[in-house]
């Protein structure tokens, strides 16, 4: 009808950008845009440049001080294996009974008894070893033993020594990442200090024109 208010209708849709035309232009945000500063490209530079470095260095120090570990404490095994040996020793005293005698925690609970064994220079010594509850005095259990004569662990396992090996490899992984966020941090600091002074120093060259009366 004439003179009928037309119903209101939506704007038209505006076709969003192509994301694909330009994908590293929305990851760094280097488009052309004059309130870019040179030190946001820098920080931007910067930022690539430490992303692919620790790319490069967080495998190559994970690899590196896991095969040193592994060489290290593999050497160690062999040195252990070499040195130490199984020697039986009796308890002098009784060794204190578990709460619950016959639980699945009775049978993992081991608890520090003195011992008397024989050293590899034959002399008698005396010493301390984790034994089972409950066992008592005279009974005989088996000790390692160094070649000083002292009571010690088991040379290192196969398992112990991949686990430690993992450890340290993780940890220069890990120290490599840290290093490069704290170096991003640091960066990031001394960028934003340095636009803050030349904002100080363009405030101050521009404000006197602004409260300059006419």
């Amino acid at each position: 009808m004439a003179g009928e208010i037309p119903q209101a209708q939506p704007p038209p849709a505006v076709p969003d950008p192509d994301p694909v035309r330009h994908p590293y232009l929305l990851l760094w945000r280097w488009r052309r845009n004059p309130l870019r500063r040179p030190s946001d490209r820098l920080g931007a530079w910067i930022s690539f440049g430490l992303v692919l470095a620790v790319l490069v260095a967080a495998p190559a120090a994970m690899f590196g001080v896991g095969d040193s570990a592994y060489r290290h404490y593999r050497s160690t095994a062999e040195h252990e294996a070499r040195t130490r040996n199984h020697r039986p020793a009796v308890l002098t005293h009784d060794a204190p009974r578990h709460p619950e005698p016959g639980s699945d925690e009775a049978k993992k609970t081991r608890y520090p008894v003195p011992v008397s064994y024989t050293g590899p220079d034959g002399t008698n010594r005396t010493g301390t070893t984790e034994v089972e509850p409950g066992l008592p005095a005279d009974s005989t259990v088996l000790v390692w033993v160094d070649a000083e004569g002292r009571i010690t662990e088991p040379p290192l396992t196969v398992e112990q020594i991949r686990s430690r090996t993992m450890g340290w490899a993780i940890l220069a992984f890990l120290g490599v990442v840290l290093t490069g966020l704290a170096a991003h941090t640091a960066t990031g600091l001394v960028l934003h200090r340095r636009n803050l002074a030349q904002w100080d120093a363009a405030w101050a060259n521009t404000a006197p024109r602004w409260s300059r009366h006419p």
